[in-house]
């Protein structure tokens, strides 16, 4: 059994976070939070993840910015010149979810703002036979036709994909995967078939991004963009790809709570105050 866990870290730009966002949010300060974060945090966002991969007997591979990304980046834009650079990067790391399982027989993927903060063996916990393992934020989704939320936020992803299988005569019904986190065997990973006809699926998006049709209101067709956990979650319905969720042990969002739980197995510092992290993860 090949067990690999692997993360990815690129020195983005804060213009190129979140594009041309209408939400008051979406803003480049924002963005300089996680940037200076990231830098400042380098070293020890790495360590912890090699410390558990060994903890797993599982390879890490951290993921940078180096020629295969280059020629990654360049290849998407000239086919999507309309792609941020935050979005290209979060394509990326489903890309090398893709590569690895040509390699690996079970693959766990964390964000580099996620820390494992247990010896516990991911591998032993999930049976991943049973299903790709990731998080849910359908907890999060305001089903309110008035929403006016960021194009990143959950109710986004949610109406972005239910527009997605309406057009394709699917079922509405979607979940709003989070892939901070992912946990997959190759099969899985292969049977959901990311890329495949994906020019067709950003077309898809495009085209209902300047959608007149009137089936849903300016507000939520403003929230609309390519994001890859639309994708994810589109794929999953229409492929009918069996998916385990993660709990909160597992993948804890660390937001404005300013605590972490003792039983956290894997925090993900989405408010990026990893001085916080550090004093759970001594």
């Amino acid at each position: 059994m090949k067990r690999v866990i692997y993360s990815l870290y690129i020195d983005l730009p804060a213009k190129e976070h979140f594009g041309n966002s209408k939400n008051k949010h979406d803003t480049i300060e924002k963005a300089d939070v996680t940037i200076n974060a990231f830098k400042k945090h380098y070293d020890r966002l790495v360590e912890s993840k090699l410390t558990y991969a060994e903890y797993c007997e599982a390879e890490f591979i951290m993921f940078e910015y180096d020629s295969k990304y280059i020629t990654f980046e360049n290849n998407f834009l000239k086919d999507f010149p309309e792609f941020t650079g935050y979005e290209v990067i979060n394509f990326y790391k489903i890309h090398l979810l893709q590569e690895l399982a040509k390699k690996y027989d079970e693959i766990l993927y964390l964000d580099f703002d996620a820390v494992p903060l247990t010896d516990e063996v991911f591998f032993d916990v999930w049976d991943l036979s049973k299903g790709i393992c990731v998080y849910n934020n359908n907890k999060q989704i305001v089903k309110s036709r008035q929403v006016n939320h960021s194009i990143r936020s959950p109710s986004a992803k949610y109406f972005n994909c239910q527009a997605m299988l309406l057009e394709g005569n699917y079922s509405p019904n979607n979940d709003v995967i989070n892939t901070g986190i992912i946990g997959a065997r190759k099969e899985d990973v292969i049977n959901l078939d990311y890329f495949g006809d994906f020019k067709d699926i950003i077309d898809l998006m495009t085209s209902l991004r300047k959608d007149t049709s009137g089936l849903y209101p300016q507000n939520i067709i403003d929230m609309f963009r390519y994001d890859n956990e639309t994708i994810f979650s589109y794929k999953k319905e229409i492929n009918n790809i069996d998916i385990q969720w993660l709990d909160d042990r597992w993948h804890y969002f660390f937001d404005k709570q300013n605590h972490i739980p003792r039983d956290t197995r894997i925090v993900h510092a989405i408010c990026k105050d990893f001085d916080k992290v550090w004093e759970r993860y001594d």
